[in-house]
């Protein structure tokens, strides 16, 4: 779940610090002044013509369906974490949060599209953020110990019996004060943070561990994560990839051996030993986690782009996003929509950012105790499957 260790900002004018346009000379008479918001389409009326048109419209505006919606705003509601004020509504208040991650949209893009002031379009996105990311630990839960029945099939099963999901790095662009860079500097050279995300083969996310500079090895961030509340059951493990330690709880592929779905595919060729059939089964599931992570990106496209916040909220914005994600599952949103759907962002402000780590740098010692043990289970576990695999192809 989200760390509470992680420092949050309680400014009311870190966001206006930044992203507000600069105000008009206090020198300037108030009788010359003109508003700005005249506009007759009232933010309000707005959203109510996209929540009642095409269901195309709420999910290019707000990134899920038009049912979904309403169950989120009756949630937020049901909790006590917002409710109707005067002039704004929640459903606007949750309309306007929505339709700023999906667009990376500027507060003064913003106060055009709902037709407020700086200040409350500042005051709504912050409460709706706070709300969202206090549903942490209702939607982003541990998974069930339970063997997943995608695990039943013959090629898993019982090998993967006691796998409960799987584990990535994945970076996320960020804006920062030039001072503040260099340990957010990725290998790429770009600025990012380093979030660990574990998901389940339901495509929840289990656990989501953000803010970590971008020059910090997925291990290093993992070794945090189980600081820090993230705890994998006795007897249960994870998937992870080549960035990691092979070890009991967290089951990695072998070094040096061909994996990857792709590369089989195009190869056309069956594997050749116990542990090219290791690592091909340990990808056909590990690719779930690299699934959850395309379609959270995909369908939240701040997560792309370095956005204009202050670094606490960026790194809130990551949490808030995966909470949306699950909610979104949970009510059977369309997972495929995203990877098909328009990114109203320009490209060029896409950054791009490292996947993951390709080799595990041998730098947590925690881990390096326990690798031993990990191969062994790694190699009992490979071995079984190829006997079972050679079986059942002679006896065709």
């Amino acid at each position: 779940m989200y760390p509470s260790y992680r420092r949050r900002s309680n400014s009311d004018d870190e966001f206006i610090h930044f992203v507000l346009p600069t105000l008009e000379n206090s020198s300037q008479s108030s009788s010359t002044r003109r508003s700005m918001h005249t506009s007759k389409l009232s933010g309000g009326c707005r959203v109510h013509e996209i929540l009642a048109g095409h269901e195309r419209l709420c999910k290019r505006n707000f990134r899920m369906e038009v049912g979904i919606f309403h169950a989120l705003v009756d949630k937020l509601r049901e909790k006590g974490y917002l409710a109707n004020t005067i002039y704004v509504s929640v459903e606007e208040q949750v309309a306007i949060f929505l339709y700023a991650v999906a667009k990376n949209a500027t507060n003064e893009t913003l106060q055009d599209w709902f037709q407020h002031s700086p200040d409350t379009i500042h005051r709504y996105f912050k409460a709706v953020l706070n709300a969202i990311t206090n549903l942490t630990s209702v939607y982003i839960r541990a998974p069930s110990l339970h063997p997943h029945p995608i695990l039943s099939k013959p090629q898993f099963y019982p090998f993967f019996k006691n796998c409960i999901g799987a584990i990535d790095g994945t970076h996320i662009p960020m804006k920062l004060p030039l001072d503040e860079q260099e340990p957010y500097r990725n290998r790429k050279q770009t600025i990012s943070q380093n979030c660990m995300v574990a998901c389940d083969f339901d495509l929840k996310f289990v656990h989501i561990h953000p803010g970590w500079e971008g020059s910090a090895s997925d291990a290093r961030v993992l070794h945090d994560a189980l600081n820090h509340g993230f705890e994998v059951p006795n007897g249960k493990f994870y998937l992870v990839d080549a960035g990691y330690a092979n070890t009991p709880q967290f089951l990695a592929p072998y070094r040096g051996t061909r994996y990857h779905l792709k590369e089989q595919g195009r190869a056309r060729q069956r594997p050749q030993n116990y542990k090219e059939l290791f690592n091909l089964r340990h990808a056909q599931l590990r690719n779930h986690v690299e699934r959850i992570i395309g379609i959270y990106k995909m369908r939240f496209p701040i997560l792309k782009v370095a956005s204009h916040f202050p670094k606490e909220k960026q790194v809130d914005i990551s949490v808030a996003c995966a909470v949306l994600h699950n909610f979104i599952r949970l009510y059977n949103g369309d997972m495929t929509w995203p990877s098909n759907a328009t990114m109203d962002i320009d490209q060029e402000q896409i950054i791009d950012v490292p996947d993951g780590d390709h080799n595990y740098q041998d730098d947590i010692n925690a881990f390096n105790f326990s690798r031993e043990a990990g191969n062994q289970m790694r190699d009992d576990i490979a071995r079984q499957m190829w006997d079972q695999y050679i079986s059942r192809r002679t006896s065709r």
